[in-house]
Protein backbone atom coordinates (compact mmCIF):
# COMPACT_ATOMS: atom_id res chain seq x y z
CA UNK A 1 0.00 0.00 0.00
CA UNK A 2 1.41 3.74 -0.85
CA UNK A 3 1.59 5.65 2.43
CA UNK A 4 -0.54 8.48 2.22
CA UNK A 5 0.81 11.86 4.12
CA UNK A 6 -1.62 11.88 7.36
CA UNK A 7 -2.11 14.19 10.46
CA UNK A 8 -2.47 13.68 13.73
CA UNK A 9 -4.14 15.06 16.68
CA UNK A 10 -2.00 13.73 20.15
CA UNK A 11 -4.30 14.08 23.24
CA UNK A 12 -2.36 13.37 26.34
CA UNK A 13 1.15 14.81 25.69
CA UNK A 14 2.90 12.91 28.51
CA UNK A 15 6.20 10.88 29.25
CA UNK A 16 5.18 8.15 26.82
CA UNK A 17 4.05 10.32 24.24
CA UNK A 18 7.51 12.45 24.59
CA UNK A 19 9.43 9.09 24.99
CA UNK A 20 7.48 7.08 22.57
CA UNK A 21 5.09 8.32 19.94
CA UNK A 22 6.99 11.32 18.73
CA UNK A 23 9.90 9.51 18.23
CA UNK A 24 8.14 7.35 16.35
CA UNK A 25 6.78 9.81 13.98
CA UNK A 26 9.65 11.37 13.58
CA UNK A 27 11.07 7.54 11.75
CA UNK A 28 7.76 7.68 9.80
CA UNK A 29 8.09 10.43 6.99
CA UNK A 30 4.35 10.61 5.95
CA UNK A 31 3.22 10.64 9.50
CA UNK A 32 2.88 14.50 10.75
CA UNK A 33 1.58 15.51 14.31
CA UNK A 34 -0.22 19.10 13.82
CA UNK A 35 -1.92 19.59 17.18
CA UNK A 36 -2.56 18.66 20.29
CA UNK A 37 -4.36 18.78 23.70
CA UNK A 38 -3.43 17.90 27.18
CA UNK A 39 -5.29 18.99 30.50
CA UNK A 40 -2.51 20.64 31.68
CA UNK A 41 -1.95 23.36 28.51
CA UNK A 42 2.05 23.97 29.70
CA UNK A 43 2.43 20.36 28.77
CA UNK A 44 0.83 20.12 25.21
CA UNK A 45 2.71 23.64 24.92
CA UNK A 46 6.19 22.44 25.34
CA UNK A 47 5.09 19.22 23.66
CA UNK A 48 4.10 21.19 20.50
CA UNK A 49 7.67 23.09 20.67
CA UNK A 50 8.97 19.62 20.14
CA UNK A 51 6.98 18.63 17.65
CA UNK A 52 7.11 21.64 15.62
CA UNK A 53 3.30 22.01 16.32
CA UNK A 54 1.86 25.74 15.69
CA UNK A 55 0.68 27.70 18.85
CA UNK A 56 -2.58 27.88 17.36
CA UNK A 57 -3.34 24.02 17.40
CA UNK A 58 -2.32 23.91 20.68
CA UNK A 59 -5.77 23.43 22.00
CA UNK A 60 -7.96 24.14 25.33
CA UNK A 61 -10.51 21.22 24.61
CA UNK A 62 -10.63 17.75 23.57
CA UNK A 63 -13.42 18.49 21.33
CA UNK A 64 -11.27 21.44 19.09
CA UNK A 65 -8.74 18.73 18.50
CA UNK A 66 -11.39 16.41 16.81
CA UNK A 67 -12.97 19.15 15.07
CA UNK A 68 -9.71 20.31 13.29
CA UNK A 69 -10.20 19.42 9.39
CA UNK A 70 -6.62 19.27 9.18
CA UNK A 71 -6.52 16.45 11.28
CA UNK A 72 -6.99 12.79 9.86
CA UNK A 73 -6.80 10.61 13.06
CA UNK A 74 -6.30 11.05 16.69
CA UNK A 75 -3.69 10.07 18.51
CA UNK A 76 -5.07 9.27 22.23
CA UNK A 77 -3.08 8.50 25.56
CA UNK A 78 -4.75 9.57 28.38
CA UNK A 79 -5.14 8.34 31.79
CA UNK A 80 -7.59 5.01 30.79
CA UNK A 81 -10.73 5.98 32.14
CA UNK A 82 -11.31 8.75 30.12
CA UNK A 83 -10.83 6.25 26.66
CA UNK A 84 -14.99 5.84 26.27
CA UNK A 85 -15.15 9.52 25.61
CA UNK A 86 -12.68 9.70 23.37
CA UNK A 87 -14.32 7.13 21.46
CA UNK A 88 -17.81 9.14 21.27
CA UNK A 89 -16.07 12.11 20.35
CA UNK A 90 -14.04 10.33 17.08
CA UNK A 91 -17.44 8.88 16.15
CA UNK A 92 -19.48 12.49 16.60
CA UNK A 93 -16.72 13.70 14.44
CA UNK A 94 -16.08 10.89 12.01
CA UNK A 95 -11.96 10.89 13.47
CA UNK A 96 -10.13 7.55 12.95
CA UNK A 97 -8.63 7.00 16.61
CA UNK A 98 -5.95 5.08 18.01
CA UNK A 99 -5.80 4.62 22.05
CA UNK A 100 -3.06 3.27 23.78
CA UNK A 101 -3.34 0.06 26.09
CA UNK A 102 -5.39 -1.18 28.11
CA UNK A 103 -8.37 -0.06 26.15
CA UNK A 104 -10.26 0.74 29.39
CA UNK A 105 -10.50 1.18 33.01
CA UNK A 106 -12.76 -1.33 33.43
CA UNK A 107 -15.16 -3.85 31.46
CA UNK A 108 -18.17 -1.79 31.34
CA UNK A 109 -16.73 0.93 29.62
CA UNK A 110 -14.24 -1.89 27.66
CA UNK A 111 -18.04 -2.95 26.45
CA UNK A 112 -18.97 -0.44 25.23
CA UNK A 113 -16.13 0.96 22.83
CA UNK A 114 -16.17 -2.55 22.00
CA UNK A 115 -20.41 -2.11 20.74
CA UNK A 116 -19.34 1.66 19.20
CA UNK A 117 -16.50 0.72 17.10
CA UNK A 118 -18.06 -2.50 15.86
CA UNK A 119 -21.28 -0.35 14.71
CA UNK A 120 -18.90 2.34 12.25
CA UNK A 121 -16.82 1.84 9.86
CA UNK A 122 -14.24 4.16 11.27
CA UNK A 123 -10.94 2.83 12.00
CA UNK A 124 -10.56 2.24 15.84
CA UNK A 125 -7.83 0.77 17.52
CA UNK A 126 -5.67 -0.11 20.33
CA UNK A 127 -1.98 0.83 20.19
CA UNK A 128 -0.78 -2.69 21.68
CA UNK A 129 2.96 -2.64 20.22
CA UNK A 130 3.45 -6.15 21.42
CA UNK A 131 1.02 -7.47 19.02
CA UNK A 132 4.07 -6.42 16.62
CA UNK A 133 7.19 -8.49 18.61
CA UNK A 134 9.03 -10.74 15.97
CA UNK A 135 8.67 -13.31 18.68
CA UNK A 136 4.73 -13.84 17.62
CA UNK A 137 5.52 -14.65 14.09
CA UNK A 138 8.58 -16.65 15.17
CA UNK A 139 6.59 -18.77 17.85
CA UNK A 140 3.21 -19.08 15.45
CA UNK A 141 5.64 -20.39 12.23
CA UNK A 142 7.13 -22.97 14.44
CA UNK A 143 3.94 -23.79 16.30
CA UNK A 144 3.33 -26.89 13.45
CA UNK A 145 6.25 -28.55 13.79
CA UNK A 146 5.72 -29.80 17.61
CA UNK A 147 1.73 -31.37 17.01
CA UNK A 148 -0.98 -30.27 18.91
CA UNK A 149 0.13 -28.03 21.76
CA UNK A 150 -1.47 -29.70 25.38
CA UNK A 151 0.11 -27.17 27.61
CA UNK A 152 2.47 -23.92 28.10
CA UNK A 153 3.88 -21.92 31.08
CA UNK A 154 4.09 -18.03 30.62
CA UNK A 155 6.40 -16.40 33.28
CA UNK A 156 7.49 -12.84 33.61
CA UNK A 157 8.99 -11.21 36.48
CA UNK A 158 10.91 -8.66 37.64
CA UNK A 159 12.69 -6.32 40.50
CA UNK A 160 11.00 -3.51 41.41
CA UNK A 161 12.22 -0.26 39.84
CA UNK A 162 12.53 2.73 42.42
CA UNK A 163 13.54 5.08 39.20
CA UNK A 164 10.89 4.26 36.95
CA UNK A 165 9.37 7.61 35.96
CA UNK A 166 5.89 6.55 35.77
CA UNK A 167 5.28 5.60 39.28
CA UNK A 168 5.23 9.81 39.49
CA UNK A 169 1.67 9.79 37.33
CA UNK A 170 -1.03 10.81 39.42
CA UNK A 171 -3.48 7.70 37.23
CA UNK A 172 -1.22 5.12 38.06
CA UNK A 173 -0.51 6.18 42.17
CA UNK A 174 -3.99 6.12 42.48
CA UNK A 175 -5.56 3.52 39.31
CA UNK A 176 -9.06 3.84 38.10
CA UNK A 177 -8.72 0.83 35.95
CA UNK A 178 -8.89 -2.79 36.98
CA UNK A 179 -5.47 -3.85 38.88
CA UNK A 180 -3.35 -1.07 38.38
CA UNK A 181 -0.19 -2.28 37.40
CA UNK A 182 -1.45 -5.78 36.82
CA UNK A 183 -3.62 -4.37 33.96
CA UNK A 184 -1.68 -1.84 32.51
CA UNK A 185 1.75 -3.98 31.97
CA UNK A 186 -0.20 -7.37 32.23
CA UNK A 187 -2.35 -6.91 28.60
CA UNK A 188 1.09 -6.44 27.00
CA UNK A 189 1.47 -10.15 28.74
CA UNK A 190 -1.71 -11.68 27.45
CA UNK A 191 -1.21 -10.51 23.89
CA UNK A 192 1.65 -11.99 23.13
CA UNK A 193 0.02 -14.93 24.77
CA UNK A 194 -3.02 -15.13 22.93
CA UNK A 195 -1.81 -14.07 19.60
CA UNK A 196 0.14 -17.20 20.04
CA UNK A 197 -2.00 -19.84 21.28
CA UNK A 198 -5.59 -18.13 20.86
CA UNK A 199 -8.27 -17.15 23.85
CA UNK A 200 -8.01 -17.88 27.17
CA UNK A 201 -11.41 -19.81 27.97
CA UNK A 202 -10.70 -19.66 32.17
CA UNK A 203 -8.73 -18.73 34.77
CA UNK A 204 -8.04 -19.46 38.11
CA UNK A 205 -5.52 -16.88 40.54
CA UNK A 206 -3.95 -15.63 43.10
CA UNK A 207 -2.82 -11.81 43.37
CA UNK A 208 -1.08 -9.60 45.85
CA UNK A 209 0.47 -6.64 46.38
CA UNK A 210 4.20 -6.39 47.32
CA UNK A 211 4.37 -2.36 46.40
CA UNK A 212 2.54 0.22 48.08
CA UNK A 213 3.51 2.80 45.04
CA UNK A 214 1.55 -0.03 42.95
CA UNK A 215 -1.68 1.37 43.90
CA UNK A 216 -3.42 -2.58 43.75
CA UNK A 217 -2.62 -5.73 43.20
CA UNK A 218 0.82 -6.29 41.73
CA UNK A 219 1.57 -9.66 41.28
CA UNK A 220 -0.20 -12.77 39.74
CA UNK A 221 0.44 -16.74 39.88
CA UNK A 222 -2.30 -18.43 38.25
CA UNK A 223 -3.18 -21.07 36.00
CA UNK A 224 -5.53 -20.93 33.00
CA UNK A 225 -7.62 -23.52 30.42
CA UNK A 226 -6.99 -21.79 26.73
CA UNK A 227 -10.29 -22.33 24.49
CA UNK A 228 -8.39 -25.03 22.53
CA UNK A 229 -7.96 -27.01 25.57
CA UNK A 230 -4.76 -26.42 26.42
CA UNK A 231 -4.07 -25.86 30.24
CA UNK A 232 -1.01 -23.48 31.42
CA UNK A 233 0.48 -21.85 33.97
CA UNK A 234 0.74 -17.61 33.98
CA UNK A 235 3.02 -16.01 36.13
CA UNK A 236 3.50 -11.91 35.82
CA UNK A 237 5.25 -9.28 38.19
CA UNK A 238 7.52 -6.50 37.92
CA UNK A 239 7.61 -5.69 41.90
CA UNK A 240 9.93 -7.92 43.51
CA UNK A 241 13.57 -7.61 44.74
CA UNK A 242 16.85 -8.21 43.26
CA UNK A 243 15.63 -10.57 40.86
CA UNK A 244 16.45 -11.22 36.48
CA UNK A 245 14.02 -9.40 34.55
CA UNK A 246 13.50 -12.27 32.62
CA UNK A 247 10.32 -13.53 30.06
CA UNK A 248 10.55 -17.13 29.29
CA UNK A 249 7.31 -18.71 27.69
CA UNK A 250 7.46 -22.18 26.93
CA UNK A 251 5.08 -24.15 24.79
CA UNK A 252 4.31 -28.56 24.79
CA UNK A 253 2.90 -30.64 21.92
CA UNK A 254 2.67 -33.79 21.45
CA UNK A 255 5.59 -33.64 19.24
CA UNK A 256 8.31 -31.97 20.28
CA UNK A 257 8.07 -28.16 22.65
CA UNK A 258 9.14 -24.70 21.96
CA UNK A 259 10.88 -22.08 24.86
CA UNK A 260 11.32 -18.48 23.85
CA UNK A 261 13.34 -16.38 26.03
CA UNK A 262 13.25 -12.40 26.59
CA UNK A 263 15.94 -11.45 29.25
CA UNK A 264 17.48 -7.84 28.75
CA UNK A 265 20.60 -9.49 30.47
CA UNK A 266 21.07 -12.33 28.10
CA UNK A 267 21.41 -9.86 25.02
CA UNK A 268 18.73 -10.77 21.78
CA UNK A 269 15.59 -12.96 22.87
CA UNK A 270 15.78 -16.73 21.59
CA UNK A 271 13.70 -19.87 20.63
CA UNK A 272 14.61 -22.67 21.12
CA UNK A 273 12.87 -25.53 19.05
CA UNK A 274 12.97 -29.25 19.99
CA UNK A 275 11.32 -32.06 17.96
CA UNK A 276 10.59 -35.23 18.87
CA UNK A 277 8.22 -37.60 20.59
CA UNK A 278 10.23 -38.40 23.50
CA UNK A 279 13.44 -37.59 25.12
CA UNK A 280 15.54 -39.85 23.19
CA UNK A 281 14.85 -39.00 20.10
CA UNK A 282 14.72 -35.56 17.90
CA UNK A 283 16.60 -32.49 17.24
CA UNK A 284 17.33 -29.02 19.02
CA UNK A 285 17.74 -25.61 17.40
CA UNK A 286 18.30 -21.93 18.78
CA UNK A 287 17.17 -19.21 16.73
CA UNK A 288 17.75 -15.86 17.85
CA UNK A 289 15.15 -13.80 17.42
CA UNK A 290 15.36 -10.23 15.98
CA UNK A 291 13.37 -7.65 17.28
CA UNK A 292 12.35 -4.41 15.15
CA UNK A 293 10.77 -1.52 16.56
CA UNK A 294 7.64 -2.51 17.45
CA UNK A 295 5.78 0.89 18.19
CA UNK A 296 7.23 2.23 14.20
CA UNK A 297 5.50 -0.98 13.20
CA UNK A 298 1.86 -0.24 15.36
CA UNK A 299 1.80 3.13 13.95
CA UNK A 300 2.12 1.74 10.05
CA UNK A 301 -0.33 -1.00 10.61
CA UNK A 302 -2.70 2.07 11.66
CA UNK A 303 -1.93 4.27 9.13
CA UNK A 304 -2.66 1.64 6.54
CA UNK A 305 -5.93 0.69 8.17
CA UNK A 306 -6.70 5.18 7.86
CA UNK A 307 -5.48 5.02 4.44
CA UNK A 308 -7.67 2.31 3.64
CA UNK A 309 -10.37 3.01 5.35
CA UNK A 310 -10.64 -0.69 5.87
CA UNK A 311 -10.72 -0.96 10.11
CA UNK A 312 -10.13 -4.83 9.10
CA UNK A 313 -6.66 -4.25 9.13
CA UNK A 314 -5.85 -3.30 12.41
CA UNK A 315 -4.30 -5.42 14.58
CA UNK A 316 -5.51 -4.92 18.05
CA UNK A 317 -9.13 -4.38 17.63
CA UNK A 318 -11.21 -3.33 20.83
CA UNK A 319 -13.08 -6.66 20.54
CA UNK A 320 -9.30 -8.03 21.13
CA UNK A 321 -8.13 -5.99 23.53
CA UNK A 322 -10.99 -6.20 25.28
CA UNK A 323 -10.08 -10.04 26.16
CA UNK A 324 -6.79 -9.03 27.32
CA UNK A 325 -8.55 -6.96 29.66
CA UNK A 326 -10.95 -9.71 30.85
CA UNK A 327 -8.47 -11.93 31.49
CA UNK A 328 -6.91 -9.44 34.16
CA UNK A 329 -10.12 -9.15 35.58
CA UNK A 330 -11.57 -12.59 35.83
CA UNK A 331 -8.08 -13.09 37.37
CA UNK A 332 -8.28 -10.42 40.47
CA UNK A 333 -12.08 -12.10 40.80
CA UNK A 334 -10.50 -15.24 40.87
CA UNK A 335 -8.09 -14.06 43.55
CA UNK A 336 -10.89 -12.41 46.03
CA UNK A 337 -12.56 -15.65 45.74
CA UNK A 338 -9.61 -17.87 46.70
CA UNK A 339 -8.08 -19.24 43.59
CA UNK A 340 -11.81 -20.38 42.16
CA UNK A 341 -11.97 -20.76 38.42
CA UNK A 342 -13.83 -17.58 36.73
CA UNK A 343 -14.48 -17.70 32.96
CA UNK A 344 -13.61 -14.95 30.92
CA UNK A 345 -16.10 -12.26 30.29
CA UNK A 346 -17.00 -11.34 26.23
CA UNK A 347 -17.90 -7.67 25.55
Amino acid sequence: MSPKNLNIAVIGTGIFANDAHLPTFNKIPYLTPIACYNRTKAKAETFAERANIDKSKVYDSLEKAFEDKEVDFVDALLPVQFNLDVVKLAVKHNKPLALEKPVAANLTQAAEIVKIAESTDLPIGILENWAFYNAVGALQDQLPKIGDVTAFTYKSTGPWNTNNKYLATTWRQKPEHVGGFLSDGGVHQMTLLTEVLGSVETISANTVQLREESGDQDTLFSTIKLQSGAIGTFVYGSAFGASEKKLEFAIYGKNGSLVYTLAPAEGKPSLVIRIGKDGNSGESQTIAVEEGDSYEKEFVNFADAVTANDKSVIAISPRKAFHHLAIVDAALKSSKDNGASVTIQNP
